[in-house]
């Protein structure tokens, strides 16, 4: 019996809801020391046609490739896909807010509930200029005077149940399971669940599990700031090669606190507020079915970034990119796509940071450079050939490499690559409890018996 672990399905989803922009970190914040921000924020939303039509939107959810994307001329949010495209995509779909408040009820399971119709100190929820509800705090008696159980927090919470379950839900769809073949689940969002006694404690996975119908399941949520997707499927994949289950879904929730936290820029250059999307990905890991790409395994296959290792570049990019490749006997020019980071440039740039995609292969090809793979005069021709533009929106643990991973796995069934390999990272740092970071990375190769 075949030991092999693979990638079976995806699925990418973005829930449009530009309405709760006010509700993220930065904006609130910026809203309650000055009010006005909040007229400015409104004027500056787009709607939702012009939102699914946004080609790096349409890369997402698979109706666009990377290549197709980077041959579209730039500013993107003044393009617009192919309409007849609408918000169904082959990897999942871009729902509307009204969509997303019924999943947000649905996901509600307190009572009294956290969503109501009445007022009663909550946060207003908004449908264009109309108030349709209010987002409370726990109001039994273990929510008082607990910071963790106000609104805000388990808004950003439930935010992410109702977003992860609509990935979870078109992924067991793409992949025609029952929800309750499903044995296993792994959140890896970056939301910090629990009460004053155990904030962070989590519970996302079965809660998410729970409201798909996933009832033979059980989970666990994994956490490592960006790299945290990558991580769970590397523990997905030794898990099912372990033999200890059958079935896993992977799920990443999206991250209200990130939604409008580039607004500034977007209202300082008279854009449109971009970053109005929360984004969700889910990816089942089986045994092997003879036909799915595999995630390679092995001793020394997983790239990771040890404590000894310094936090320069080369430091990182040697343990987290050459050496996994030299234990599988493999060289740089053996991989036929990277996927590091890949935000959407047209929201870092405008925000000051850059392109973040393009920064990562300017280091792998250097990488490449200094191993003598190819001459300092070929880089640009090796970015070229193993990279991709960025598409991702800014949510945190999202664009970290596993965007890629649909758009990976279709060009190996269509025999175009046979090799990719996957590099998140991870800001530990921001734990305030180190000054490390993180990296992971792994290989996923076409199946021996396709």
């Amino acid at each position: 019996m075949s030991k092999l672990q693979v990638v079976k399905k995806v699925a990418y989803c973005l829930a449009h809801v530009p309405e709760l922009v006010r509700y993220g970190s930065k904006p609130r914040r910026e809203i309650g020391r000055e009010p006005a921000e909040e007229g400015k924020i409104s004027q500056a939303l787009r709607s939702y046609g012009r939102a699914a039509s946004y080609p790096p939107n349409q890369t997402f959810i698979g109706n666009l490739s990377p290549a197709q994307l980077a041959g579209l001329p730039r500013p993107w949010f003044n393009q617009a896909a192919d309409p007849e495209l609408g918000g169904r995509g082959r990897f999942g779909e871009i729902i509307d807010t009204t969509a997303f408040y019924d999943l947000l009820r649905e996901a509600d399971v307190l009572s009294p509930p956290l969503f109501t119709s009445e007022a009663g100190g909550g946060l207003p929820l908004y449908l264009g200029q109309e108030v349709i509800g209010f987002f409370h705090g726990d109001q039994r008696a273990e929510g008082y005077d607990d910071e963790n159980l106000a609104a805000p927090n388990l808004l950003e919470n439930l935010c992410t149940k109702a977003s992860g379950v609509l990935a979870l839900r078109r992924l067991l769809q793409r992949a025609q399971l029952d929800p309750g073949d499903i044995d296993f689940v792994i959140s890896c969002g970056e939301e910090a669940c629990g009460d004053r006694y155990q904030r962070g404690g989590g519970g996302m996975a079965k809660a998410m599990a729970e409201m798909a119908g996933c009832e033979n399941a059980s989970g666990l949520d994994l956490k490592n700031f960006c790299a945290a997707p990558a991580s769970a499927l590397i523990v997905a994949a030794s898990l099912v090669a372990a033999g200890v289950h059958q079935r896993i879904a992977v799920v990443g929730g999206g991250s209200l606190a990130k939604l409008g936290m580039k607004y500034q820029a977007f209202v300082e250059h008279k854009m449109p507020i971009l970053d109005d999307c929360l984004a969700s990905m889910a990816f089942l890991i089986t045994a092997d079915d003879g036909q799915s790409p595999i995630i390679r395994l092995g001793p020394g296959a997983i790239g990771k970034v040890p404590i000894s290792a310094s936090t320069t570049d080369e430091q990182v990019f040697r343990h987290y990119l050459l050496n996994p490749l030299a234990a599988l006997g493999l060289k740089l020019t053996d991989i036929d796509r990277f996927a590091p980071e890949l935000q959407n440039p047209e929201i870092m740039e405008f925000a000051g940071s850059g392109d973040v995609a393009a920064k990562n292969y300017r280091k792998i090809a250097a990488m490449a450079v200094m191993a003598g793979l190819i001459d300092k005069g070929e880089m640009a021709a090796f970015i070229d050939r193993v990279g991709m533009v960025g598409f991702a929106p800014t949510q945190g643990h999202i664009p970290s490499a596993m965007p890629y991973l649909g758009h990976a796995i279709e060009a190996m069934d269509k025999g175009e690559i046979r090799r990719a390999m996957f590099l998140a990272r991870a800001s530990i740092f921001l734990n305030r409890c180190t000054n490390l970071l993180d990296g992971v990375s792994f290989v996923l190769e076409i199946n021996p018996a396709a």
